[in-house]
């Protein structure tokens, strides 16, 4: 079972350590512009790198998800793949929206493409175990037919 999920596990273990740099930037945020917590409000500098920081925590959960049920039900290495584009996207848009707002957009939009393709790669891998396992029905068989 491990060689079915061990890239998987190795995207996740990789998305966690990303997100512990995002945290940490934070952190170096706050020292250089003296904002303790609770604020969350300073210098546009700071705010952009808080909300970057916090918006990729947001979709993190979403990632995580949507990584897994395509790699489980679709293929693992394509999901994993995506994984890493997924990541390597998320990095340039916090260090995109550090420098600019208005940086962060093309990253962004990368990112979201390749989470709507991971949703789409989940559902047909969803879709085809339903068909095969409740209806009989294995359409990758038809297909090589």
């Amino acid at each position: 079972m491990l060689d079915q999920i061990h890239l998987l596990a190795a995207v996740t273990v990789l998305g966690v350590l990303e997100q512990a740099y995002f945290v940490l930037q934070v952190i170096y945020a706050r020292r250089v512009f003296g904002i303790s917590p609770p604020k969350i409000s300073g210098p546009p500098e700071f705010e952009r790198i808080f909300r970057a920081q916090v918006n990729c925590s947001e979709y993190f959960p979403i990632f995580l998800a949507l990584l897994w049920q395509a790699g489980l039900f679709f293929h693992q290495g394509l999901a994993a793949a995506l994984g890493l584009l997924y990541l390597y996207a998320r990095y340039c848009y916090f260090i995109g929206y550090r420098a600019s707002s208005s940086k962060r957009l093309a990253p962004m939009y990368f990112g979201t493409g390749i989470l709507w393709i991971l949703v789409a790669a989940s559902a047909l891998g969803i879709l085809h175990f339903f068909l095969s396992h409740y209806v009989g029905l294995n359409v990758l068989q038809l297909l090589a037919a």
